[in-house]
């Protein structure tokens, strides 16, 4: 009995794997590895200072909405084509933080 296995990564798309002894196709480098860690960590830090700017100035609500849009493309700059996982792990943080600050609108 064969078994399938789904790996999903950040940097790439879900890949269906039908052996184990496949998945050392995928295995990424150290050096890619790293550099993945160097990029979520820019973009962990790009994040909190917009977050930490949101709270600590007086910005109007649409400024704060285009902040949230300059990290959505600096995310996908970073890492192409993983809009969705943007929409699912930032977009609400961001989306929270608006609406606690200027409310519902």
């Amino acid at each position: 009995m064969s078994v399938v296995y789904t790996l999903t990564v950040w940097r790439l798309a879900s890949v269906r794997v039908t052996e184990p002894k496949d998945m050392e196709k995928f295995k990424p480098s150290k050096e890619e590895i790293a550099e993945e860690n160097r990029k979520l960590r820019m973009l962990r830090f790009m994040v909190d200072f917009t977050i930490s700017l949101m709270y600590q100035t007086d910005m109007p609500r649409e400024e704060a909405l285009e902040h949230l849009e300059k990290v959505r493309r600096f995310a996908l700059n970073l890492f192409p084509g993983k809009e969705l996982a943007f929409e699912l792990i930032y977009a609400p943080r961001l989306s929270r933080v608006i609406k606690d600050i200027y409310g519902y609108h």
